[in-house]
């Protein structure tokens, strides 16, 4: 379940997940968003529209979770005044897009039937996204898997030791989740280029 395809007739990219894997994916995007927000790189949106385009003072340093690390890499490793300035331009409004991104998981979810609070066993959600909202979906599908990638530790090359694991063990249970979303990103691709 939850493999995307794209509609025949509608040309919609189209998924069904249960009611446990629409709440976790609505769990994994809340962390996201949580995390990103949870930082003053974030920009105000109570202050006035034109003020908050006009302001440059973003973070100049890189942040301390490992999880931003690698959601926002040192643009320039050779340079520190550049890399603190590109930095200041640029990491709030990325935030910004990122966070928006896992909303809009959050918010296709709940639209489509999924409650705040999942109660009822053999719950079905039925999403239909346009292209662009499939997009967003993809792009952060690729946040919450670098996110867990680094939280987990994995890196290239290293199946077996995940495949050795037992499966009462929460690091294993945490990469099949890994993996999970990464085979929906994957189908997500496919029904986009399909």
């Amino acid at each position: 379940m939850g493999a995307f395809t794209r509609h025949r007739k509608s040309r919609l990219i189209i998924a069904n997940f249960t009611g446990f894997e629409s709440d976790l994916l609505r769990s994994l995007a809340s962390q996201i968003v949580e995390l990103l927000r949870n930082e003053a790189a974030v920009p105000d949106d109570a202050r006035d529209p034109f003020e908050a385009m006009m302001d440059f003072s973003g973070p100049t340093s890189e942040p301390e979770d490992p999880v931003l690390q690698r959601l926002f890499p040192t643009a320039y490793l050779e340079d520190d005044e550049a890399a603190s300035e590109f930095r200041r331009f640029t990491e709030g409004s990325l935030r910004d897009g990122k966070a928006a991104a896992a909303c809009t998981i959050i918010d296709c979810l709940e639209e489509a039937g999924l409650p705040p609070e999942l109660e009822e066993d053999g719950l079905m959600i039925d999403v239909e996204l346009d292209e662009p909202t499939a997009e967003t979906w993809m792009r952060s599908f690729t946040d919450i898997r670098l996110a867990l990638a680094t939280r987990l530790g994995v890196e290239d090359g290293d199946e077996e030791i995940w495949d050795a694991m037992d499966d009462d063990d929460p690091r294993a249970q945490a990469h099949d989740i890994y993996e999970w979303v990464g085979w929906l990103q994957e189908t997500i691709v496919e029904a986009l280029t399909a």
